[in-house]
């Protein structure tokens, strides 16, 4: 399979200056997402970042709080179905995305590609589905014009089954096995990571299961706090997230040499995976 990284949505700078030692340059926060190119299914794209109605309609799609919390840049050239076309696809080709959750600035680009069989966690569709929640963030993260389309929902519930490293791993109905979710919760009711082979190695997209990669760096930990900080205001069970956050740096500490691990938003852990391709 051949894989593309993609930055589908820059949204505002992120200046590390308080990132204890670690002498990273301001880059903004982006949505990291994944192009895979495979023998017998498609295109399937994991994640969607902002799509062309966020572009033309923001305040609709999106909403004025999360276009003031983010400074959303919305440049159309950045929208997954554009990028495609640069690459040589028709946004046809495209016959699976695959989300680590609904959360707006990650279900933005359904609307481009109306044909897709859209892969998720059950728990994320009902949750998104619903019309109210006790949470404060629903309404903010949850935006139904991106699913205005109808679009071709393939749900499915955790289960013991099948292990990925020791995480409970989900085969997805027309994709390879080489594509693969795992459930995450914490951020969200439903929230995944989406493991993808790469090779001789595997790339695990962890959504938002955390921020930034100081926070699964199994031995030299660091924090970015105003960053966090949004982390807890967004998240449904902390508890879980965090038991979810020190998983993932005891797999990178067990088995790095054969995962990377990177996350949605992380502007540092994209330009190194994407100057690799």
């Amino acid at each position: 399979m051949k894989i593309h990284h993609l930055n589908c949505g820059s949204m505002r700078e992120i200046d590390p200056a308080d990132a204890a030692d670690h002498r990273l340059e301001p880059a903004r926060a982006l949505n990291h997402c994944l192009l895979v190119e495979t023998d017998d299914a498609g295109l399937v794209l994991v994640e969607s970042g902002f799509g062309t109605p966020d572009v033309d309609r923001p305040e609709e799609t999106l909403g004025r709080t999360f276009l003031d919390r983010t400074q959303a840049l919305l440049d159309p050239e950045e929208t997954a179905v554009r990028q495609i076309r640069r690459l040589g696809h028709s946004p046809d080709d495209v016959r699976h995305i695959v989300l680590t959750h609904l959360d707006l600035d990650h279900s933005g680009g359904l609307p481009d590609f109306p044909h897709a069989t859209v892969h998720l966690h059950d728990a994320e569709y009902r949750a998104a589905m619903a019309a109210t929640s006790a949470h404060p963030e629903h309404t903010l993260r949850y935006r139904p014009a991106h699913w205005a389309h109808r679009p071709h929902w393939r749900t499915y519930e955790s289960r013991k089954g099948e292990s990925w490293f020791g995480f409970d791993a989900l085969e997805l109905d027309g994709l390879p096995p080489e594509i693969l979710l795992i459930p995450l919760a914490g951020h969200t009711e439903g929230h995944c990571a989406v493991a993808v082979r790469d090779g001789d190695r595997w790339l695990l997209h962890a959504g938002d299961a955390f921020y930034h990669h100081g926070q699964v760096e199994p031995d030299d930990r660091w924090s970015m706090p105003l960053w966090e900080a949004l982390e807890e205001i967004t998240e449904i069970d902390r508890p879980l997230r965090a038991a979810n956050q020190a998983r993932l740096r005891e797999l990178l500490r067990d088995h790095g040499d054969e995962v990377e691990v990177f996350s949605a938003h992380d502007p540092w852990a994209f330009a190194r995976l994407a100057a690799r391709q």
